[in-house]
């Protein structure tokens, strides 16, 4: 599609099919639409279809001190996260016009449903309040990423789109909570039971979606008592949604167990839809292609030990000649290194070696296909792909995560007690396998203590799932860990960069405050409009 300021679609609306796992493949003029109730779920799906795509979904995690991404593939984020970008970064470019594209789509449903006559009142209810959902999410990245940004509700023209300015980000995110709150009550709880769901339409967005978004936007305004007050909504309330945590932490990421009920809201893929990343972070010889998206050893370093210890701390029993033995078992669910085994497309089981000299050498730290870091993700590893393309659903929210909030939350008002813990960071902690006290025991620490401790709690549960960019932006400390350089596994010798200690740097990173807080106002559109401004610094 032509490219244009915000962007405007043009007048032929394209619309996919009801199913959400589908491709848009259908085309109608405005005209000819908008007469039965199929046309409007139509068009909702097409909003559905800009939610989110994989290379956004799994590139965010190179925009943190988790992923390292080796040359300019997923849009260019290295160059963001190097700090060596401008305005017209393919990242920040494609991120403005998606967001757009996708509110320009919701605006259209919300403006054009009453044109459907004697559309069923509690369905016409329903279908807005997806679309008002997508819409918010989107506004909620927008304002993430950018700060302030042009708002609107309405179908404006290209000539209001080249004449609108940028509204205050927090007037945005007002907007935002405001919407998510005003939409529960014509959204369904999870069973798919009540206003028009049933069982075929599980992917559709609930209340407890809404709820659990609601609570993530007031963690990143720092709005601890109203994102508790959303979190204990969810949490033991079945009210809003059946949610709990699954027995086993490696299950909730395969396809044999999708729609499971840790799943809050989740981006929709199978059928005509899937995707295809997984190439770019597996090890060569079991995805045949050069392995791009890698993690760090930050993220390795920051898993703690089977007792509950950092690898830091002098008695934590951590053996830097045995790196990877006693630590939490979320490393492995979620990183191949050196030794770790993997069942290839073919059944077979490979030994994944990364250090210099390994033979073969194919997926070491010497071969320039492979990890540049010596790591590789796993979570999210789909055997059941065909020719690698999978249909895993990408998770955006789970139950995990609304814990992980209302601990987080709960501390920063000084209220993080032993109850608040074993309904939380223990409950997480005996899920991933630990059964040591020190590990799972209230630790009785101080707020800063605590909140240490609950902030490598939420790394580590949630890597790779695309949160801890944002997660280091509301913290303010992504100032201080992006500006650190990239670093790989320890090596004794060869043509490598190391630090004092021996570990490979693979790339320094310069993250300038508050400049970089703030992605540019994107090239193209501030050349199509002249009162969008700019962002400081930039």
């Amino acid at each position: 599609m032509k490219k244009l300021i915000l962007p405007i679609l043009c007048a032929t609306l394209l619309f996919s099919c009801r199913k959400l796992d589908q491709p848009i493949t259908r085309d109608y003029t405005d005209a000819a639409y908008w007469r039965t109730a199929d046309d409007a779920l139509a068009a909702l799906a097409s909003c559905y279809e800009n939610l989110s795509d994989d290379v956004y979904y799994f590139g965010n995690e190179a925009l943190s001190d988790n992923g390292y991404v080796s040359g300019t593939g997923f849009r260019a984020v290295s160059l963001i996260a190097s700090g060596s970008y401008d305005p017209s970064n393919a990242r920040l470019t494609e991120e403005w016009k998606y967001r757009y594209t996708c509110i320009r789509k919701c605006n259209i449903v919300t403006t054009n449903i009453d044109r459907v006559p004697g559309l069923d009142s509690t369905l016409k209810r329903r279908i807005l309040g997806e679309a008002r959902f997508i819409r918010a999410y989107s506004y909620f990245q927008l304002a993430s990423w950018f700060g302030d940004v042009p708002f609107y509700t309405n179908l404006i023209t290209i000539e209001e789109a080249r004449a609108i300015t940028r509204t205050k980000r927090d007037q945005v995110l007002d907007f935002v909570e405001s919407e998510l709150t005003d939409i529960r009550s014509a959204l369904p709880v999870n069973n798919y039971t009540g206003n028009g769901y049933s069982e075929k339409d599980k992917g559709r967005i609930t209340r407890g979606a809404a709820i659990a978004l609601a609570a993530r936007v007031h963690m990143f305004r720092s709005e601890w008592q109203k994102a508790i007050d959303d979190c204990e909504l969810l949490i033991n309330n079945a009210t809003n949604g059946n949610y709990a945590l699954q027995n086993n932490y490696t299950n909730i990421f395969t396809a044999a167990n999708e729609f499971n009920n840790e799943v809050i809201f989740d981006i929709q893929y199978g059928g005509g839809r899937t995707h295809s990343a997984q190439r770019s972070f597996l090890p060569q010889t079991v995805a045949l292609l050069r392995s791009t998206l890698v993690p760090t050893q930050d993220l390795v370093d920051d898993y703690i030990m089977l007792n509950g210890k950092g690898i830091r701390d002098a008695s934590s029993g951590y053996n830097e000649n045995d790196p990877y033995t006693n630590r939490d078992p979320r490393l492995n669910a979620t990183i191949l290194h050196d030794g770790s085994t993997v069942t290839d497309f073919d059944g077979k089981v490979q030994t994944i070696l990364t250090k210099p000299g390994s033979v073969p050498a194919t997926n070491s730290v010497d071969d320039q296909g492979a990890s540049p870091t010596g790591y590789y993700f796993y979570k999210y590893y789909d055997r059941t792909a065909t020719n690698y393309n999978s249909g895993l659903n990408l998770i955006v929210l789970r139950y995990a995560d609304v814990l992980l909030m209302y601990a987080e939350a709960k501390n920063e008002l000084g209220q993080l007690d032993a109850g608040v813990w074993n309904q939380t960071i223990r409950a997480l902690r005996v899920r991933a396998g630990f059964n040591d006290a020190g590990a799972t025991e209230f630790p009785g620490a101080g707020q800063d203590a605590l909140r240490t401790i609950v902030r490598r709690e939420r790394r580590a549960e949630l890597a790779f799932e695309g949160v801890r960019a944002l997660d280091i932006r509301r913290w303010k400390i992504a100032d201080q860990v992006m500006n650190r350089p990239v670093r790989g596994i320890k090596v004794a010798g060869g043509a490598f960069r190391r630090d004092a200690n021996g570990y490979i740097i693979v790339e320094d990173r310069v993250f300038t405050n508050p400049k970089h807080y703030l992605w540019p106002v994107p090239t193209f559109e501030r050349d199509q409009n002249t009162n969008l401004g700019q962002n400081q610094d930039w």
